[in-house]
């Protein structure tokens, strides 16, 4: 099948299964709301081995509102501090969260942050904003600060990140292309950058519907959801609209090893379509949210697809987290209908926004 087939025929997939069910189906009491919000918009969960539980915000309005906070008694608490939470125009955005984008509880029991450092959709990353954040859940203080501005650009939109030993991987979904960051360094490395891997090749979806961003344009959200086997040895990653492609990890973590050469060892492993986020367990599966289908697809590590659980109330379902005891954390974030994803129109969310969680009897990794 030729590379234009193929994506003719996801553009298809990603389109042919919007969610307009208005009632939950039967079995659906397999998904336990957790967490609720009557005034939130989060888009990611994350939880310690101890219990506690963090989430990523959008900002609600300019310069005002946190950007990563800690669940306490069912409200979200500003954190690390009120002050890391408090960056308005002009603050030094290097000391401070500008926009939170991903996080995760690190192989060292440690809170990881990634802040893109650009104060809205589209618009160029500050100077010293793009960073990621090691915060010490013991004493809830920044341990450590990686400036990530070396290796982006005016276009850059830093989106996630995993680890792999003492290496972490970072998606670029603005100037498409992957980062390299060497933990005990500070190295930083662009790889793959502009391949065609890394680039959307259609606009991104919800529900059915073509998103546009708060100025009306089509929303291209290129490299963005990625994850490493447990073993260490493969990386996957894609465009927010799909396919998933993998990649030894061996050529990412050579630097002598040239973008030509590490271009050759690009595969395509399965045919995912609009995706909001992912987590993938020990066994090697990936769990791959559906943002049109508004489902949860199981992919095995042969790239053979299945559908996990299809619910109406899953609505962009964003970046989840295994945790310890076999559960699946579900994020139905609702961004396709915020300002930012509909064309700048009224908000549409439907409060409560809500965390999920399924009961899947899958062991975590912690790479």
């Amino acid at each position: 099948m030729t590379r234009s087939a193929l994506l003719a025929l996801l553009l298809v997939a990603g389109l042919a299964t919007p969610g307009r069910a208005e009632e939950a189906p039967a079995g659906s009491d397999v998904l336990k709301p957790m967490i609720q919000s009557d005034s939130l918009v989060f888009n990611g969960v994350t939880r310690s081995a101890d219990g506690r539980v963090f989430s990523p915000f959008q900002r609600q309005s300019k310069d005002t509102g946190i950007e990563l906070g800690e669940w306490k008694d069912g409200k979200a608490v500003a954190y690390p501090d009120a002050g890391w939470n408090a960056w308005k125009s002009g603050d030094d955005p290097a000391k401070a969260f500008v926009a939170v984008n991903a996080i995760r509880i690190g192989p060292d029991g440690d809170l990881w942050v990634v802040d893109k450092g650009a104060p809205g959709m589209g618009e160029a990353p500050l100077p010293g904003g793009p960073k990621l954040v090691q915060i010490d859940l013991a004493t809830n203080a920044v341990r450590k600060v990686y400036p990530l501005q070396a290796a982006t650009n005016d276009r850059s939109f830093i989106d996630d990140f995993r680890f792999n030993g003492r290496k972490v991987y970072l998606t670029d979904a603005g100037q498409p292309g992957l980062l390299v960051l060497d933990l005990d360094t500070g190295a930083l490395r662009r790889v793959l950058d502009g391949h065609w891997s890394t680039i959307a090749q259609r606009p991104l979806t919800g529900q059915g519907r073509v998103l546009r961003d708060d100025k009306g344009k089509l929303l291209f959200i290129h490299a963005d959801q990625l994850e490493v086997s447990p073993d260490g040895k493969t990386f996957y990653y894609q465009a927010c609209t799909g396919p998933l492609y993998s990649i030894e990890t061996q050529y990412l973590d050579d630097a002598s090893v040239s973008d030509d050469e590490r271009a050759k060892h690009v595969k395509l492993h399965a045919a995912t379509v609009a995706t909001g986020g992912t987590a993938i367990d020990a066994s090697g599966t990936i769990y791959a949210s559906d943002t049109d289908g508004l489902r949860i697809l199981k992919i095995a590590p042969d790239g053979t697809m299945g559908t996990l659980v299809q619910d109406p109330r899953l609505v962009w379902v964003d970046a989840m987290w295994i945790d310890e005891q076999g559960g699946l954390w579900i994020p139905a974030a609702q961004m396709n209908r915020t300002p930012a994803m509909n064309g700048g129109e009224t908000s549409a969310v439907k409060f409560p926004t809500t965390i999920y969680r399924m009961q899947i009897d899958a062991k975590p990794v912690r790479n």
